[in-house]
């Protein structure tokens, strides 16, 4: 039996894949876009369209002028509790279409 002192664990392996192929940015904005229904809840989630992240800024199509304005005077709140539902600072803004 072979022991090395390079054991790791999968956790580690796989984070330091993701670092190695630029992956780690892309999976963070993948996490942002999953925690979006629970952040900002199930009725304004049913009127935003193709969200995704670029350059740390989540970009939202609203459908409704109404709830864009809303998400507009509470995005501060929502950067923060999507950052905090994953645990580090991906996003810095939102962008409304």
């Amino acid at each position: 039996m072979v022991s090395s002192n390079n054991d790791k664990t999968i956790k580690d392996v796989l984070e330091q894949l993701f670092k190695a192929f630029g992956w780690t940015e892309k999976m963070d904005g993948v996490r942002i876009i999953n925690a979006w229904d629970k952040v900002v809840g199930s009725i304004i989630a049913k009127h935003t369209l193709n969200l995704f992240v670029k350059n740390k800024v989540l970009h939202v199509d609203v459908d409704s002028s109404a709830l864009k304005n809303e998400i507009f005077m509470e995005r501060s709140s929502i950067i923060k509790k999507l950052n905090n539902e994953i645990g580090k600072e991906v996003i810095t803004d939102i962008i409304l279409k």
